[in-house]
């Protein structure tokens, strides 16, 4: 039996603090016409100290499961893709399963820049269509207000924190995810990136001071590149769905630049208005631009059953993607459940399971 991976729960969390454009002019030498001009932004959302990709990501994921009415003992998979991980290891993926209570779940990260929920959606598709898994999360969480100079006007004033999570279930009903793009280019690597941190570079005083551990960017060049793959990205997969450009009913793109999505739109001939946009509300969230950006218009009503939607974006990598959607929401479940009783119980089970591990400790301790 063919199973095919459908959109059933959807969910985003953003932190409560929001910088504005007049709060960056405070910072570095911008102002709030200059950067809505080359950008469209008009304020982000920032994380709190206590903060990070982990909660952020664990909310987000509560949220779609709640949406979908999917108790977290029925997932199987989870992927957290991230450019600002709780952690190198463990994966945040795995913190956020923890959090959640999905005792049965297989986490992983991945790691795509901002074309990171793409490759993800991807990545659970397959599996369900392979007859691997039936249920699964796909979580995009940044807290990139971490890793941005607040001194370079050129990055600090385009990036943001946030998060956004799809419930993915399979079913042998047509539909869900139909056809995907995945592409990358490794020689333009050096054109978005973190220099420092990685094996390549471990932390050192030197590379500390020389701001190595921030987000390097030439934005030119990226400008260039995203606006050329946006477009071509979106062709290539209506095509592989074996539809047209006329047959898509909205396009929910990365939200980097308001300018790259205009000239998508430009290149593909097709109006802004099927395009969703929420850039100016928060800024460039990376791999959770996307999720927050379909809640948001699932919640305005503007994401409807049997529409095709097509979701693209581009990161550094480089890489681009895109896949085709066949909207179907959730399906048809038993009586709701108790998400604030299951969180508890998330948090007991967690304890439970250090202590067991401290007290086995002990015994082999002695025993040793």
């Amino acid at each position: 039996m063919t199973l095919y991976a459908h959109i059933t729960g959807w969910g985003m969390s953003a932190p409560e603090k929001v910088l504005t454009n007049d709060d960056l002019a405070q910072m570095v030498d911008t102002n709030d016409e200059w950067i809505r001009d080359r950008t469209g932004i008009e304020r982000r959302h920032i994380a709190a100290p206590e903060e990070s990709s982990a909660s952020l990501g664990a909310e987000a994921a509560i949220r779609a499961l709640k949406v979908a009415n999917l108790h977290p003992r029925d997932v199987d998979l989870i992927i957290c893709s991230t450019s600002s991980p709780q952690h190198i290891f463990p994966a945040t993926a795995s913190v956020i399963q923890d959090r959640i209570g999905a005792i049965n779940a297989g986490a992983f990260d991945l790691l795509a820049a901002c074309t990171g929920f793409i490759f993800a959606m991807n990545m659970a598709t397959q599996a369900i269509r392979g007859g691997a898994i039936r249920n699964a999360i796909v979580i995009g969480a940044e807290t990139l207000s971490r890793l941005v100079d607040w001194n370079d006007r050129t990055t600090c004033i385009l990036f943001g924190d946030g998060a956004g999570a799809f419930v993915l279930q399979g079913s042998d009903e047509p539909g869900g995810v139909i056809s995907s793009v995945m592409r990358s280019d490794g020689s333009g690597g050096d054109l978005l990136c973190l220099p420092a941190g990685g094996s390549a570079m471990p932390a050192t005083p030197q590379t500390i001071a020389d701001g190595l551990h921030y987000i390097q960017m030439n934005g030119r060049e990226v400008f260039r590149f995203a606006t050329r793959v946006m477009a071509n990205a979106s062709r290539e997969v209506v095509d592989r769905a074996g539809l047209q450009l006329e047959d898509i009913d909205l396009i929910i793109p990365h939200q980097a630049n308001l300018r790259i999505i205009d000239a998508a739109a430009r290149g593909l001939k097709l109006p802004m208005e099927k395009f969703i946009v929420n850039l100016q509300e928060y800024g460039n969230t990376s791999t959770a631009s996307i999720p927050i950006a379909t809640v948001e218009a699932a919640e305005a009503g503007r994401l409807r059953r049997d529409d095709k939607i097509v979701f693209v974006g581009f990161g550094g990598g480089l890489t681009w993607g895109a896949v085709t959607v066949i909207w179907t929401g959730p399906f048809p479940s038993a009586k709701p459940i108790n998400f604030q009783q299951q969180r508890r119980l998330a948090r007991i089970r967690s304890w439970l399971r250090r202590l067991v591990r401290f007290l086995e400790g002990l015994i082999w301790g002695r025993r040793g």
